[in-house]
């Protein structure tokens, strides 16, 4: 408790009083679970194996966080497809059967709920307050502004801030024969990052002062990401969540409404959402912390995937050669003249079949998403199998789909090895035919979740991804420093977080192609 009271003695000012009550709070109620669970001390019937660990409360909670997808995998050879794990004084059931998603992902009863667990998780982490009916308000602004002609103007705006960040704002501005060095993670997490904010949140009348502000911002965006995955566990030093709790306050004030008045090119998608939200009479500070939230939920997965994807074709030539033979066919020989920015038609993002696998394939080596329903009643779990399972009320039911779909050989035979026409039938269209154990399977790649959670930006987000690979293999050269480096392997403090990041940089160094 002495560390609690340092911490609201040192930072007043960003009101960590609430925040500190909110989480003894939450762990009240955990406790109260926990002892109310502890009480059943006699299991019911038809009930999933029960893994408490040896740790009271805490139960496997530590193992989970250092490294979830082996103590998952540690869990399903134990226990088998369906199991109970507790986690600080909750309860867990995870599902490892794909084939059994179905019930939990479409969920007609509406017993499994993921609304209050998402509404939990945003109050904490961007410090949103979600108010009724948003939920479907965000669903319903996406398919309106993030798909059909909503989707190309946004495309267009995206194309447009590339080549603001990539080229400058004069155009080009790289003398095509030097090599510029890099971190190929941090090259491609800033380079989307900023053309993806100015694409959704304007842009002032001073291009050069709207790059350093995107740069400044994705610094700071880059350090709450670093602090991300703790601060999900509330795992935090004293001083780290100072630090975290002065960051939201910056993301509230830079991405204010008040400062969005004055940029132009703001977002049909952003500026139909922000126009509910006034509507229902949500003030301005809330507003801002929406703002927060929607740049994260846009921004925080896009350059991540982009590194593997790039990576992956540079350590993969065949697939380097194909998509670059795809760009030619789709944009011809295109080449850069001076002061001009990137230009190609935004419809030849529907004509890359190659690419499309290649992304496919790099979000089911790269996705790592947790999809979580709170139970609202005692529920039935029926399995594929015939086999049925009581679910207590108040628990939480778990798929991790890249364990036990994009990792599973029967689904995807030799699963970790990068094949680049996985998502491809042998005459070039999409293939969408995957089986287990002899039957086709329809949740065979899961990168943006499923039903009711799925990514409501997942076309624009693929769209600017796309684009950006793309860009580079089209009007780049570039190559790894080290042909020989090994791939990275993935941070285990990111499993479960979206995309995943690897554990290490990689350097590389690029140029733009010689001018014609």
């Amino acid at each position: 408790m002495s560390c609690l009271g340092d911490l609201i003695d040192t930072a007043k000012t960003f009101r960590i009083e609430e925040v500190v009550q909110k989480v003894l709070l939450r762990s009240t109620r955990s406790l109260y679970n926990y002892k109310a669970r502890k009480e059943e001390t006699r299991r019911r019937p038809q009930e999933p194996p029960l893994d408490k660990g040896f740790m009271p409360w805490l139960g496997h909670a530590l193992a989970f966080r250092k490294n979830m997808f082996e103590f998952l995998k540690g869990m399903r050879a134990k226990h088998g497809d369906v199991f109970t794990v507790q986690l600080g004084g909750q309860y867990f059931t995870f599902v490892m059967d794909p084939l059994s998603f179905s019930p939990i992902i479409k969920d007609t009863q509406r017993t499994l709920d993921f609304r209050k667990y998402a509404q939990e998780l945003v109050l904490k982490v961007f410090g949103y307050q979600a108010i009724d009916g948003d939920h479907q308000m965000i669903h319903s602004a996406s398919i309106k502004h993030l798909m059909g002609q909503g989707l190309e103007d946004l495309n267009r705006a995206m194309l447009d801030s590339l080549s603001l960040v990539m080229l400058g704002p004069k155009g080009l501005s790289l003398d095509a024969s030097s090599w510029c060095e890099d971190g190929l993670f941090h090259f491609c997490y800033s380079v989307l990052f900023k053309a993806g904010f100015l694409s959704l949140f304007g842009y002032t009348k001073d291009k050069v002062q709207d790059l350093q502000e995107a740069e400044e911002l994705f610094t700071k965006f880059r350090r709450f990401d670093l602090l991300f995955p703790r601060f999900v566990y509330s795992l935090l030093g004293p001083r780290e969540w100072v630090e975290v709790i002065q960051l939201q306050h910056l993301f509230h004030q830079r991405l204010s409404v008040e400062q969005n008045l004055e940029k132009d090119g703001i977002s049909n998608w952003l500026g139909c959402m922000l126009q509910f939200l006034r509507e229902q009479g949500m003030d301005s500070s809330m507003q801002d912390k929406f703002n927060f939230m929607m740049l994260w939920a846009s921004q925080g997965n896009t350059g991540p995937t982009c590194f593997w994807a790039l990576l992956f074709l540079l350590k993969h030539q065949n697939a380097m050669k194909a998509v670059q033979e795809e760009a030619t066919r789709v944009l011809g020989e295109a080449r850069l003249e001076t002061k001009k920015s990137f230009t190609f038609p935004l419809s030849v993002l529907k004509c890359t079949p190659v690419l499309d696998s290649v992304m496919e394939e790099t979000l089911r080596l790269g996705a790592t998403p947790t999809l979580l329903r709170v139970v609202q009643e005692d529920y039935i779990l029926k399995m594929a199998s015939g086999q049925e399972y009581q679910i207590r009320r108040g628990d939480k039911v778990a798929l991790f789909p890249y364990l036990s779909v994009h990792m599973d050989p029967d689904i995807h035979p030799e699963p970790t090895a990068f094949k680049y026409n996985r998502f491809l039938n042998p005459d070039g269209t999409r293939k969408v035919d995957f089986y287990k154990s002899g039957k086709k399977i329809h949740h065979y790649n899961m990168p943006w979740g499923s039903g009711v959670s799925i990514c409501p930006g997942r076309f624009f987000a693929l769209s600017e991804m796309k684009m950006f690979v793309l860009l580079m293999v089209t009007y780049f050269d570039f190559e790894l420093v080290d042909p020989d480096v090994p791939v990275p392997p993935i941070d285990p403090r990111r499993w479960g977080f979206g995309t995943s990041q690897p554990s290490r940089e990689v350097r590389f160094r690029y140029r733009l192609k010689p001018m014609q």
